[in-house]
């Protein structure tokens, strides 16, 4: 039997030994029953609990060509953590006729999907829980929960018992002096836009590189942004937001938490900015907001466009963006100033130029020919891996039926046993 070996490790205290050790103890299995190793799918450093898995995505794909006859892994875990993933894979094996087999576990069958499962999801939700704990705790001792602040350095100190402390910082006086800076020009009447410029002009580096007009003014609600983070004030503020995950892509999204949900700490060794100069900044940060307010020109869900995020500056290599209701111009020279293009051209005459250009040229007979010339290819290697597909089925089918005629014959001459069905079953589903 053609077996496909499904090896994985996360992030937390693993390593690429714990791959070696899958595949032995998965190897070790193969061997004892006399099988072969069709193919190894390993994922290195990622989550079980998403299903973005690059050597996952390609087990699902090869099973369902046929590339194997049965998956083993180490346990039901390694597979996936998702209750509804591990259920999903389950049935997409069961209806190909693959097994699933585990050291752990044996041949899995439906209790092993609902029990496992359930006991994964409690797995990432006890575990999601004890972190927040943990991380709750370090931050009512004025500790940073992870990541590290513009204007901060990471302090690491060696205990007695050989490890290091976590989450000390200390004020980067230089760093300081470009945040008091921000803060000062930013109350003097200057827009973020041009204080990045500014910064970018004289080549400080910022948080990312270069500076930009949302690095300073950021989300005011969730208290992104240099003009929003109250550790300048000597504030440690934390919770203000938590993470779901989209069923449907599988990715973050952020959702703010209940201001009665944050966990605030004083923290006035961190101070860098003097509550006069804060209070100035936020004074103006309103008013703007209600400015804005009042003339209807509040930000709103960005619409996409027909070429949304696939135009470039030439000049620099940025994004080229929606600078105004009909023109695109280049995003490095609106919001950063490191970029000299500042040329633009209108949205309408963009399109029509593309699209225009697109018909002229794609309907050319030369290249009419060779899209044929390609279809022909691709179609004559796609009907030969389905002839050779189709050939392989045809001979598996006969081994099937020659497994029943045997099970069969050993019936009628008295050799039954309770197995048997489960296996007959199995080869007639196939």
């Amino acid at each position: 039997m053609r077996t496909a070996i499904y090896a994985r490790y996360s992030t937390d205290l693993q390593s690429d030994a714990s791959i070696e050790d899958q595949l032995r103890l998965c190897r070790r299995l193969i061997e004892q029953n006399g099988w072969t190793v069709a193919e190894s799918y390993i994922d290195a450093g990622l989550s079980g609990a998403s299903h973005l898995r690059p050597g996952y995505q390609r087990l699902l794909q090869d099973g369902r060509e046929g590339r194997f006859e049965a998956v083993v892994a180490e346990g039901l875990d390694r597979i996936s953590r998702d209750q509804e993933h591990i259920a999903s894979f389950y049935k997409q094996m069961v209806f190909q006729g693959i097994p699933v087999i585990t050291v752990a576990e044996g041949e899995i069958s439906e209790l092993h999907i609902g029990l496992k499962g359930t006991m994964s999801s409690l797995f990432l939700k006890d575990l999601a829980q004890k972190t927040r704990r943990g991380l709750e705790g370090r931050v009512r001792k004025g500790k940073s929960a992870g990541g590290i602040t513009y204007g901060y350095d990471v302090v690491r100190r060696l205990r007695e018992d050989g490890t290091f402390t976590t989450g000390e910082r200390q004020i980067n006086e230089d760093e300081a002096a470009i945040v008091r800076r921000i803060f000062q020009d930013y109350a003097n009447g200057k827009s973020p836009r041009s204080v990045a410029a500014s910064l970018n002009a004289e080549g400080v580096p910022g948080p990312r590189g270069t500076w930009g007009a949302s690095t300073i003014h950021g989300n005011q609600k969730r208290g992104t942004g240099l003009l929003n983070n109250e550790l300048y004030v000597g504030k440690l503020i934390w919770n203000r937001q938590r993470f779901v995950k989209d069923p449907a892509t599988g990715k973050r999204q952020a959702r703010p938490n209940p201001p009665e949900e944050w966990v605030i700490e004083d923290v006035p060794a961190l101070r860098i900015i003097d509550q006069a100069l804060w209070d100035a900044a936020k004074a103006r940060q309103h008013a703007t907001r209600n400015t804005a307010i009042s003339e209807g020109i509040t930000k709103a869900r960005r619409a996409a466009h027909l070429f949304s995020g696939l135009l470039k500056c030439g000049h620099c290599g940025g994004a080229y963006i929606l600078v105004g209701k009909a023109y695109y111009g280049c995003a490095n020279t609106r919001n950063k100033g490191t970029c000299e293009n500042r040329l633009t051209i209108r949205k309408d005459t963009l399109e029509e130029r593309v699209l225009s250009g697109l018909q002229r040229e794609l309907l050319h007979p030369e290249l009419i020919a060779e899209f044929a010339r390609a279809y022909q290819e691709e179609f004559n290697r796609l009907s030969k891996e389905t002839r050779q597909h189709r050939e392989r089925a045809v001979k598996d089918l006969v081994t099937v039926n020659r497994q029943i005629e045997r099970i069969i014959e050993a019936i009628t001459e008295g050799m039954f046993h309770a197995s048997m069905k489960g296996r007959m079953d199995s080869l007639e589903a196939r």
